[in-house]
């Protein structure tokens, strides 16, 4: 599996895309508890979920032709809400995450790569923000404590959206096909599944308890 392959187990290696409801969820609930409760340490590569929407996003009907899209949220909500997630807002469009992926490796360069996920996904998820949008990847990039007019250079930098084309095309080679995807030990756990889940990958890899 090459580099990604190449984690140790104190790593937790996790794919994500901010557009995506079940990373959404794993980020709120399983993902920080597994964190607190093992030592491990975050390595998060940005996935992205649909690379071809175009700029400006797409009708999520596009995705899901012929489905009632209120009844397809409201099993994303009571999904969630299984997780312990509540007060979230799936949209009824889908929008391109690129610049907002590529913002988010600016935010990896500057030391505030937490602070622009969890940012990202409470704006895409609870606020209704635009992830295109020059005016709200401003406001991301204050709330990460980045400089806001430097981010919006950043998020159409070629450099940063050739790295992001290149960790999708590493994730693609190491198997990564859908997300959420968690790999501890070597072992990958693909989807948003119950904590219990991803304990058994800890321990199976020897991961210490804190």
């Amino acid at each position: 599996m090459g580099q990604i392959g190449a984690a140790m187990s104190r790593t937790l290696t996790l794919f994500t895309d901010f557009v995506c409801p079940f990373c959404f969820i794993a980020e709120q609930s399983t993902v920080p508890r597994l964190l607190a409760e093992f030592e491990l340490d975050l390595d998060w590569h940005g996935f992205e979920l649909h690379p071809g929407t175009p700029r400006g996003g797409a009708p999520l009907s596009r995705l899901f032709p012929g489905v009632d899209l209120a009844s397809l949220h409201a099993r994303t909500r009571r999904f969630g809400a299984g997780f312990g997630v509540a007060d979230f807002n799936p949209p009824d469009r889908v929008q391109n995450s690129r610049r907002a992926l590529g913002l988010a490796e600016y935010a990896r360069d500057h030391g505030r790569l937490e602070a622009f996920r969890a940012a990202a996904f409470e704006a895409h998820w609870r606020q209704g923000k635009n992830l295109e949008a020059d005016a709200d990847l401003r406001e991301l990039a204050s709330l990460a404590g980045l400089d806001d007019a430097a981010a919006i250079v950043a998020a159409d930098d070629p450099a940063l959206l050739a790295r992001v084309d290149r960790r999708q095309a590493e994730a693609r080679t190491a198997g990564i096909g859908g997300i959420p995807t968690f790999i501890i030990g070597g072992e990958q756990v693909v989807g948003c599944q119950p904590y219990p889940v991803l304990v058994a990958a800890a321990e199976r890899a020897r991961v210490r308890r804190r």
